[in-house]
């Protein structure tokens, strides 16, 4: 986890994602990312100078033919004393047979976003810590650019007014190999997910184009990381990050 360690305490510092006092809701999908993250931020608590609460919370996705067995993610919680909470909803039922969405990962994100947010009110959380990693970033805006003509992405740091929560993403830095790197060595408890539209998605698709601009382009995704930062595009270039000088 040291390598990972690295990259979420540079967000941290680059983005001032944590404070002293904060209390910090985790989405536990049961994915690689998100118990990295999970795993990562109780690590952190010890050397990194801030002090701050862990809580981890899994939406039970409300899957017709399929319930996720999440006890394990309860016992790794419980094993380093870390509240957590398994939250019912009927998103996944309302998605597919009530909806019958033939796009479905848009409206499940915001349904499974506004859920969260709920759920740090109702426990007291002050910010919500989301698993997005680096390869999540240039992704997204890859696929804003070509898919909706825009050029964005989502922010490592957004505070959401109406709700009085901050939504962080501290893996921004880190490597999705990485990532799976340090999920098996440390033997996390990885749940499978049961979503229909897995592994057949835009983003997925998007996934495997940069992947094969990569093999022929070595640094391919680095550079538009890059471009994202010095242009400072939602956030990106930091807290201290200085606007460039207008040369007109």
């Amino acid at each position: 986890m040291q390598k990972i360690l690295g990259y979420m305490r540079k967000a941290i510092q680059e983005y001032g994602l944590i404070s002293d006092g904060d209390r910090i809701l985790v989405g536990v999908s049961g994915g690689k990312d998100s118990l990295v993250l999970l795993q990562g931020l109780i690590l952190l608590r010890r050397f990194i100078g801030i002090d701050y609460e862990v809580v981890g919370v899994t939406l039970d996705m409300g899957f017709r033919d399929s319930r996720p067995d999440f006890s394990a993610v309860a016992d790794l919680c419980e094993g380093q004393g870390v509240e957590y909470h398994v939250i019912p909803t009927q998103i996944g039922e309302i998605v597919f047979d009530v909806r019958k969405e033939p796009s479905p990962c848009s409206l499940c994100a915001r349904m499974r976003r506004g859920a969260l947010h709920n759920a740090a009110n109702d426990l007291g959380c002050n910010k919500v810590a989301l698993g997005h990693n680096y390869d999540d970033v240039v992704e997204t805006f890859v696929m804003n650019l070509f898919t909706e003509g825009r050029i964005g992405c989502f922010s490592p740091s957004t505070y959401l007014t109406n709700k009085k929560v901050t939504v962080i993403r501290p893996l921004v830095f880190a490597p999705e190999k990485e990532i799976r790197r340090a999920a098996r060595k440390n033997e996390l408890p990885i749940v499978k997910s049961f979503c229909p539209a897995d592994g057949h998605t835009n983003r997925q698709k998007t996934k495997d184009f940069l992947a094969d601009m990569e093999r022929k382009d070595h640094g391919f995704k680095d550079r538009l990381f890059g471009a994202m930062k010095r242009a400072g595009i939602d956030g990106w270039g930091g807290i201290n990050r200085t606007p460039p000088a207008n040369k007109d």
